[in-house]
């Protein structure tokens, strides 16, 4: 079995962007074909009042479409989707993946926090080995925010919180720059929230915290481009400086959304939600104590694709 090789491709519909991953696998390798993000945002206007709007489906039809056109270029005749916060808290969820599966014949299941969170970690730890004196591990997304409290590759904890940018943003970021008032809301807002949190922190005392997904990937951008360290980096952890956090969590909140998209590193996409996410996760960093931060390349979409793998070829390791 070992020389038999398969295209496999999942679609991570997350609620600001949709992620195509199309990959070769067989029994001991994985080898990743092609990657995508489309900037779907199927929570605009929604996610709110949990509901996903009918320009938001219709995005997300027109992202499924091109992704399956892809997917057929490589072989590929059937690709799987997963959906998160977003789908899971809207009274219409259900109904937008049924339609989206009859018009695409694309399945998409909707998962629960806690499932986020364990292929998170899943994938974060193909993409690096967690402290074995203890790691938090957070992945900010439009609708939710995960935590993964681990000890090496061992979860002690996870848990996911409605808490994602999107949310923030709707909520507390209405003025270019965001006021200090609105920044002090969301802080306490997030203090109360994450409660859980710190407690657990306080408990298991992790040393490092690891970042994964967009808003880190953004932040490792901006630092690659400000020290010019496009070219040399590891392709599972990125480089990033903890103190350069501070740096750049000082800039995002200074500048409107038009200045911004202008700093080196920013893409258009992100420049909306850099902001409540920089401020969530400098009050993470306040909340648990923590001055180590790394980056990791690999998230939920990586998670996903390793267990697809393993449902084809039990007992093998991608």
């Amino acid at each position: 079995m070992d020389n038999i090789c398969k295209n496999i491709g999942i679609i991570d519909c997350g609620t600001n962007t949709f992620h195509l991953l199309i990959a070769e696998v067989s029994e001991n390798s994985c080898r990743v074909l092609y990657k995508e993000k489309v900037a779907v945002k199927i929570g605009k206007d929604g996610i709110s009042t949990d509901l996903i709007h009918p320009e938001a489906e219709e995005r997300a039809l027109e992202a499924f479409l091109y992704f399956k056109e892809v997917a057929s270029s490589h072989g590929i005749d059937q690709i799987q989707a997963t959906a998160t916060s977003a789908f899971r808290n809207a009274k219409n969820g259900q109904k937008v993946a049924n339609s989206l599966y009859a018009k695409t014949n694309i399945p998409v299941s909707i998962i629960d926090g806690r499932a986020e969170a364990s292929l998170i970690h899943r994938g974060v730890c193909l993409a690096l080995t967690p402290s074995k004196k203890g790691s938090l591990i957070m992945d900010i997304g439009g609708g939710s925010v995960e935590f993964i409290l681990t000890k090496g590759e061992e979860v002690l904890w996870l848990e996911s919180f409605e808490i994602g940018a999107q949310r923030l943003l709707d909520r507390f970021h209405h003025d270019e720059p965001i006021s200090s008032i609105r920044l002090k809301e969301l802080e306490a807002f997030v203090i109360e929230a994450l409660g859980p949190l710190k407690k657990v922190c306080d408990t298991y005392k992790p040393e490092e915290l690891i970042g994964a997904s967009g808003t880190f990937d953004t932040f490792s951008d901006i630092y690659r481009e400000k020290f010019d360290l496009t070219k040399s980096y590891n392709a599972t952890e990125l480089p990033f400086s903890p103190e350069f956090f501070y740096d750049i969590y000082e800039m995002m909140i200074a500048k409107t959304r038009e200045e911004r998209i202008r700093i080196p590193g920013m893409m258009a996409m992100r420049a909306d939600m850099i902001v409540v996410a920089s401020a969530l996760v400098n009050t993470v960093l306040k909340i648990t104590g923590l001055k180590d931060i790394r980056v990791a390349a690999y998230a939920l979409k990586e998670g996903l694709l390793d267990q697809e793998q393993k449902k084809m070829f039990l007992g093998s390791k991608c």
